[in-house]
């Protein structure tokens, strides 16, 4: 008899796959469901759910056919750099104003890598500021005060 091997980056990958789509169908239960035709709210989010689980089974099968390279250290610096600057900018941006804000939660993502240095990263969330104001403020013509109350305006 052979001995199932399974690699461990993909089958965490394929767990994890599983466990969050069966949560979120879980929760899409509590709602009403309709019909393919009369859809109710949980419909959408429990065929998101089946989808995420039929991948993570996918990906699980095939984490016994294939074996990878074994999981590796986690880029800390990264998540705790990365995750945390959408919520800043969330946080800020009613207060500081859509610039400030995301200048500085583009500064705070920039150190995510180790090569970045602090001139180039100023640069990077200059440009980042001044691309996503043109875009969302200037041709979509969202609604953002520019700068906020705390800053004065």
């Amino acid at each position: 008899m052979k001995s199932v091997s399974i690699d461990p980056a993909n089958g965490a990958a394929g767990a994890l796959f599983i466990a969050i789509g069966a949560v979120f169908a879980f929760q899409a239960f509590g709602l009403e469901l309709g019909t393919t035709f009369r859809m109710g709210p949980g419909y959408f989010p429990l065929v998101l759910a089946l989808i995420l689980i039929f991948l993570g089974c996918i990906v699980l099968v095939q984490a016994t056919r294939v074996q990878g390279e074994p999981i590796g250290a986690f880029a800390w610096r990264g998540m705790l750099l990365i995750l945390p600057a959408p919520i800043i900018f969330g946080l800020t941006v009613r207060g500081l104003g859509f610039v400030p804000a995301l200048f500085l939660a583009a500064l705070i993502a920039a150190f995510a890598s180790t090569r970045m240095r602090p001139l180039m990263a100023i640069v990077l969330a200059a440009a980042v500021t001044l691309f996503s104001t043109l875009v969302f403020i200037k041709a979509l013509g969202l609604p953002f005060r520019l700068f906020g109350p705390w800053l004065g305006y």
